[in-house]
């Protein structure tokens, strides 16, 4: 059995690179070259070319992680050579002509997501008094505020971009399944690993699952990383 070093973590919306630090330190500590990329959040090509500028620099295969709206990107990006497996933690995994928009639509939002339309610039804001059920309930209040000053500007452009060429289709695929997620409704998440045929691992925790439960996610990220 061969394991892959390589990890590759791309964030979603309404957060910023920082949530990985709890699964950068387990995978840092056990010996994996890791890598956060920074989501733009402009658009969907814009975040995957940051996940290719990543991979282009690797001499060695790599698992590609990613949470949420980091989902659908990666969906893409999975086709750049170096990418051995996919992981999604609580993610968006579109098919060909799919958007993440169209999935989030295909079950009632619950009543603590806070999810706003877009404004006259054609971002897309999470209502504040919302943030803290509706994204990281598992986590303290004053983690879900810095959550909330730190996140970048997510344009709704890349919510409405279809997926050209889904990786999935040809690569190995791993999930994570946030039992308590108010922002992609298990149910969402479940619909889209079963018809992939991913491999799911069922977690107890909010959206936030990847910052609240880090050592469950991060022992998904190491079976992906171990290919026969």
């Amino acid at each position: 059995m061969k394991t892959i070093k390589n990890i590759v973590l791309m964030h979603g919306a309404f957060a910023d690179g920082s949530g990985w630090r709890g699964i950068y330190n387990i995978l840092n500590n056990s010996g994996y070259n890791v890598t956060v990329v920074h989501n733009p959040l402009t658009s969907l090509e814009d975040g995957i070319q940051a996940i290719n500028t990543a991979l282009d620099k690797l001499d060695e295969s790599a698992v590609l992680v990613g949470h949420s709206y980091g989902g659908a990107i990666i969906t893409e990006a999975g086709n750049h050579p170096n990418v051995a497996a996919l992981v999604y933690v609580a993610a968006f995994q579109p098919g060909d002509g799919e958007t993440a928009l169209q999935w989030i639509q295909t079950a009632p939002p619950a009543p603590e997501n806070g999810i706003l339309p877009p404004d006259e610039k054609g971002i897309i804001y999470y209502e504040k008094d919302k943030y803290h059920m509706g994204i990281c309930a598992d986590l303290s209040i004053e983690d879900a505020d810095f959550m909330y000053a730190s996140q970048g500007a997510f344009y709704a452009k890349g919510f409405v971009t279809p997926i050209k060429n889904a990786a999935w289709k040809s690569k190995p695929a791993y999930g994570v399944i946030a039992t308590e997620d108010k922002s992609i409704p298990p149910e969402i998440q479940e619909a889209m690993y079963k018809r992939s045929k991913t491999i799911a691992t069922y977690v107890k925790g909010s959206h936030a699952v990847y910052i609240s439960q880090p050592e469950l996610v991060a022992d998904v990220i190491i079976s992906a990383s171990r290919i026969d």
